[in-house]
């Protein structure tokens, strides 16, 4: 097993590198940390910032790649294998032949079933792995609530310790006693949302615990139809997810930024250059100009399939390029926010005063105006976070989005048109990437909306009337 990086494992590096440095210059900035206290001492900002950071730990688990050199590799539809992978091979390797449901034991679909004195009948068949360690399927139930209670003491126990060490390490922070601190914890008289913060670790305690505690028995979200399992199919479109939504927003800053900045800064022929150039591209329908983009880069991939070694290149390649395409096409809004900040800025005295000092351009731009406009900047990006992450789902959905061999929500909802239109419906697929894609983009608008909160001043100007 060796280790192994794709372009956008690399670029998620840089990513996590410069959040890495965003927090440490947060820590020193008094008003920084001020602002982002107030963003993670509420209760339901701190249960968002808590499912997002879950979820960016699933899709870092699935981000270090290694080559297996055991038949192990195969297993992997990409051709590589994850941290996440190996954590989750049961489910890999527990496959079905087609459609089974929910912690079912036997298949969806009726199959001709040959009997030992070689008699034919049309029956549900026992499935190959899904409760396979059952003698006696009517057992099932029995089974799986002796499992569950397991889990919830597991569960119990990692909380209990958890919580005591995080509430003993902050008594002695505060140099409070155990039983008063625990005493205002549990009544909810400390700044900190303790009961918000420890529930929702519990909640993700539980699930860790539920999933660990089943896949090695059952197919706790079923299969599709292939027989894959749709758990470890969800899970792994976690990563997709966030490198749409994170990605694509690195590509937008630096023109929206140099763009927006220019115009506003410079006016002039500038400025209606600039304004030709978003107000143009605005005109164009933006699903019709992303699906004419991918159109055209299928046919190149196409036409130079050596260019990839493996199928995962070539499915990290169509991911880059959808996330290129959309920062391309969607850095005319926060344009637009920024040149009409910048117009405003430049007519203040502390801009006026340095022109007539004879400062630069640049360290104008740079000293005066950027400063300004970051918090349009942060906010606009924590905004479109989670429009991003529903437009991968509604572009796969039509077709133009991500690589077909790529995990995504949107291929299995896309995947999901027909199972709906079977009798019985085939529900389970399409729940599993609504649920998982909606707690995702729930928890990104309720933490954009605390970011927006803190760093507006108007909302700041308006809160002092």
């Amino acid at each position: 097993m060796t280790f192994t990086t794709l372009w956008s494992d690399v670029l998620i590096y840089i990513l996590l590198f410069l959040s890495f440095v965003l927090i440490v210059q947060i820590v020193k900035q008094p008003h920084l940390r001020q602002r982002w206290r107030k963003i993670l001492y509420k209760p339901l900002n701190i249960t968002a910032v808590i499912v997002l950071s879950f979820y960016v730990f699933i899709g870092l688990l699935d981000t270090i790649h290694f080559k297996e050199t055991t038949t192990e590799a195969h297993l992997n539809t990409n051709g590589m294998v994850s941290v996440l992978d190996k954590l989750l091979m049961p489910l890999i390797v527990n496959t079905e032949k087609t459609y089974s449901a929910p912690f079912a034991t036997h298949a969806f679909v009726k199959e001709n079933i040959k009997l030992p004195d070689d008699g034919v009948i049309r029956d549900y068949p026992r499935l190959k792995f899904g409760g396979a360690h059952l003698k006696d399927t009517t057992l099932k139930w029995q089974d799986i609530g002796k499992r569950f209670t397991q889990i919830i003491l597991q569960t119990l126990i990692l909380w209990a310790a958890f919580s005591v060490l995080m509430l003993f390490y902050a008594c002695r922070k505060h140099k409070i006693s155990w039983e008063e601190y625990s005493a205002k914890v549990l009544h909810g008289q400390m700044a900190f949302p303790w009961r918000a913060f420890l529930g929702t670790i519990g909640l993700i305690i539980f699930f860790v615990c539920f999933t660990r505690g089943f896949m090695d028995y059952y197919h706790i979200l079923g299969t599709n139809e292939v027989g894959e399992d749709v758990l470890y199919q969800t899970l792994k479109s976690i990563r997709t997810g966030l490198v749409i939504g994170t990605l694509t927003t690195l590509i937008t800053l630096p023109f929206a930024i140099l763009f927006g900045i220019m115009a506003g800064y410079f006016r002039g022929r500038v400025d209606d250059a600039i304004q030709y150039v978003y107000t143009t591209l605005s005109s164009i329908p933006a699903v019709l100009l992303i699906a004419a983009a991918v159109l055209v880069l299928q046919v190149v991939m196409d036409n130079h399939s050596d260019w990839f070694e493996t199928v995962a290149h070539r499915t990290d390649a169509r991911l880059l390029a959808l996330c290129a395409i959309l920062g391309i096409t969607s850095w005319t809004g926060l344009c637009r926010l920024l040149r009409g900040e910048t117009l405003k800025i430049c007519e203040m005295d502390f801009v006026l005063a340095a022109r007539s000092l004879g400062s630069s351009h640049g360290a104008i731009i740079l000293k005066h105006l950027l400063p300004n406009v970051f918090h349009i900047i942060l906010i606009t990006v924590v905004l479109d976070f989670s429009g991003l992450v529903l437009a991968e789902a509604v572009l796969s959905y039509v077709g133009v989005g991500v690589d077909p061999a790529s995990f995504s929500w949107g291929t299995m909802i896309n995947s999901a048109r027909l199972e709906m239109a079977r009798q019985p419906v085939v529900w389970w697929c399409l729940a599993a990437a609504f649920v998982f894609m909606f707690v995702l983009v729930l928890a990104a608008n309720i933490f954009s909306d605390a970011v927006r909160d803190a760093f507006d001043p108007r909302a700041h100007l308006e809160g002092n009337k």
